[in-house]
């Protein structure tokens, strides 16, 4: 019997971070859960490639869009269930079990959020991505996405679009189960940007696209260097 599971990464330049994203999956390798690793590349230019090619990765390559790739990645993908993970998220130790619990389900799971700082909001930012993801069924990327394949080609897959691409088809897919598994993400656009001023302008860029605004709209203005 085959494993199950397809992982896509999509990545750009993810030279620093991709290695302890894969260390973690090889839990996963270890247990017959994972099938194949695909890297959805947009263009890198340091050592993302070589980091995959190294993994034993399949490389898909195309424009930088992370809808555009993470959808190149599951056509790309054999499995029957498709494991989305960015490439700087780490899954924590013991992740298999509840994934391969939720493989009995046919419905999509997400998993809790934590960010590899210790500053106060980083804390409280975490416990409202995973009120949101609980509350409103609206998790983001960095919480990583389980879907099964069947569901994900019923609801069309990911858009290709520049951003809000998680918010999309996390409102397609309906209600999604949090499983009890941790992903640890960055924090550094965080502590770039200042953490109640990040906040605030993901929260705006939301209510923005949910209002109405499209997604090459609010990317040219997220993308925007701020002073």
């Amino acid at each position: 019997m085959r494993a199950p599971i397809s992982v896509i990464i999509p990545t750009l330049n993810a030279g620093a971070d991709l290695p302890a994203c894969l260390m973690t999956l090889g839990e996963g390798l270890k247990e017959g859960v994972i099938r194949e690793l695909i890297i959805s590349d947009g263009g890198s230019t340091d050592t993302t490639l070589e980091t995959a090619a190294a993994a034993g990765a399949d490389v898909v390559t195309g424009p930088p869009s992370r809808g555009a790739q993470l959808r190149r990645g599951a056509d790309a993908a054999q499995g029957d269930w498709l494991l989305f993970l960015h490439a700087d998220s780490q899954l924590s130790q013991g992740w298999t079990g509840p994934v391969l619990d939720h493989l009995a389900r046919d419905t999509a799971a997400c998993f809790c959020l934590a960010f590899r700082s210790r500053h106060p909001m980083a804390r409280l930012t975490a416990a409202w991505a995973n009120l949101r993801s609980r509350m409103f069924n609206l998790p983001y990327g960095d919480q990583g996405l389980l879907i099964p394949r069947a569901l994900y080609e019923g609801i069309g897959g990911y858009p290709d679009q520049p951003l809000m691409e998680d918010v999309a088809i996390a409102r397609a897919l309906g209600t999604l189960r949090v499983l009890p598994v941790t992903t640890t993400t960055s924090a550094e656009k965080y502590i770039r940007d200042g953490w109640l001023r990040r906040g605030l302008r993901n929260i705006t860029t939301l209510l923005r696209y949910l209002s109405g605004t499209s997604p090459e709209t609010l990317a040219k203005s997220y993308q925007r260097p701020r002073s």
